[in-house]
């Protein structure tokens, strides 16, 4: 079916990603993979393209683009298998804070290095203690005159290695549940703040995650995002936007998938026939097909309601779920039709197999998806 959700500049430009892409990522993904993550200057290059500041207004360095440009972005990581979380970590999602919460000398400091790649956020949320539960955080950051002074730790931080700064939830009033959240930006080379080694993932190998220690870090009131106690709210108020990226890229993902595993069925022989003639291979093949269409049906209309300021947080949970859920069972299946091959690290199907399971973890799992679904239908 004919996709309507972009037009030709946005195909201009998918253009001039995918090229990109195929040239300063593939031809190096082994490298890097075995890395564990891109070199910094990586970013650099994607701010010289313009990717990273996409989102960003004009006067600040940005493109002062429709979240529909990131999404091509998206798309083409995905398609690529490429599982490149930090860049889309800092696009998608770290970028849009700075956006709509940022003051106008915050705007000034961060937003055109944000753009340039001379500054690479990560987001530093998810807690050893506390995964989905945003207001069970516990990260402290207490007033001393103009300075908070930070405690705690993070877990899982995409990204964490290459950032030159972290988006960081922190507890400014620990009395409080969702009304003691607030957000501050943390200089990743400020005294006090330690990185883990990279942890050593199942799947996403060439993208880094670690932890992060922050151990009596001293922050200006200046770096505060936003009104404090609102972190909660400006959180769950860019969550949809961040299941819409975790959605695109696996989106993608599984239409890639499809099509390597159409190819390679087409051409791989058993019991002196192609696997392309047996009825089992039809019928997987076609029942993955019309799964990866339906994704995009809901997907693009998920992408023009988000475009449009209406995508609402419940039809975001929605889509991640779908797509998520979709994606898992059509890359397995499709590894199945490899056979042997699908298990072996060579073969893209593999390496799509592993990379993701963790689409039905991250950005809040199935089960929480679920939950929210629930709660809107009154239950």
């Amino acid at each position: 079916m004919r996709r309507t959700v972009y037009g030709p500049e946005h195909e201009a430009f998918r253009a001039a990603v995918r090229t990109f892409f195929e040239k300063e990522v593939v031809a190096h993904f082994d490298e890097w993979e075995e890395r564990g993550m891109p070199p910094r200057d990586f970013y650099n290059k994607c701010g010289d393209l313009g990717i990273l500041g996409l989102g960003i207004p004009e006067e600040y360095g940005g493109g002062g683009a429709s979240y529909l440009f990131n999404a091509v972005v998206a798309e083409e990581a995905g398609r690529l298998g490429l599982g490149l979380g930090p860049l889309r970590i800092h696009c998608d999602i770290s970028v849009p804070y700075f956006v709509d919460h940022a003051n106008e000398e915050q705007r000034s400091r961060w937003l055109p290095g944000l753009a340039s790649g001379e500054l690479v956020c990560a987001l530093a949320l998810t807690e050893p203690g506390a995964g989905s539960d945003l207001a069970g955080l516990s990260a402290s950051a207490r007033l001393d005159g103009d300075e908070y002074v930070v405690n705690g730790s993070k877990t899982f931080i995409t990204g964490g290695l290459n950032a030159d700064i972290f988006l960081t939830a922190v507890k400014t009033d620990p009395t409080q549940r969702h009304a003691g959240l607030s957000l501050l930006v943390i200089d990743a080379d400020a005294p006090g703040v330690s990185r883990g080694a990279p942890m050593k993932k199942i799947g996403l190998h060439i993208q880094e995650a670690c932890e992060i220690f922050f151990d009596d870090v001293r922050v200006p009131v200046a770096n505060l995002l936003g009104e404090v106690g609102q972190g909660f709210t400006y959180l769950t108020s860019h969550l949809p936007q961040e299941r819409m990226s975790i959605s695109v890229n696996a989106q993608a993902s599984a239409a890639s998938v499809v099509q390597q595993t159409v190819d390679y069925v087409n051409g791989r022989k058993a019991f002196g026939k192609t696997l392309s003639h047996f009825q089992n291979t039809k019928f997987v093949l076609a029942g993955c097909a019309t799964e990866v269409e339906a994704g995009w049906a809901m997907l693009d209309r998920a992408l023009t309601a988000l475009d449009a300021g209406e995508l609402t947080p419940t039809d975001a949970a929605k889509v991640k779920l779908f797509v998520t859920e979709m994606q898992g069972r059509v890359t397995d299946a499709c590894l199945q039709l490899f056979g042997g091959y699908g298990y072996m690290t060579e073969y893209p199907v593999a390496r799509a197999w592993a990379d993701a399971r963790v689409g039905r973890i991250y950005g809040g799992s199935s089960e929480i998806m679920k939950t929210i679904i629930a709660k809107d239908l009154g239950l």
